[in-house]
């Protein structure tokens, strides 16, 4: 399986950006975006289930940020609203195997990952 993230960019506080995940194969359990800024940890950010329509967002995001999934074209949206700059980091798009156990927030439960995609923004 293969990702391809793209989307991220430069955008002032308050500001929209769509962040875009497109899988080469939707044999998959479930998709997720995650970021990590600067000297910090990485972070899950949503998740959607392949599937199923079950949704997960983190506590930082949740009401801001909304997940969506156009299986049709094998991609996953990641629509991202009243950005503030500690949104600023490298935003990953991941996959998970419908055989691997594991927590939604939890990156070691995916098997699959894009190469990151740059989202600044700007106070």
């Amino acid at each position: 399986v293969q990702l391809q993230a793209y989307g991220g960019g430069l955008v002032p506080a308050g500001g929209s950006l769509v962040l875009s995940c497109t899988t080469s194969s939707s044999s998959i359990y479930s998709m997720a975006w995650f970021r990590q800024a600067p000297d910090k940890e990485r972070e899950f950010v949503a998740a959607t289930t392949w599937t199923a329509n079950r949704i997960y967002y983190g506590d930082s995001v949740q009401g801001r940020f909304t997940i969506s999934k156009d299986t049709a074209e094998k991609t996953v949206h990641l629509r991202m609203n009243l950005l503030k700059p500690e949104d600023t980091a490298v935003y990953f798009c991941a996959a998970r195997d419908p055989t691997t156990a594991g927590y939604y927030y939890n990156g070691e439960s995916y098997n699959y990952w894009g190469q990151g995609t740059q989202v600044t923004v700007s106070s």
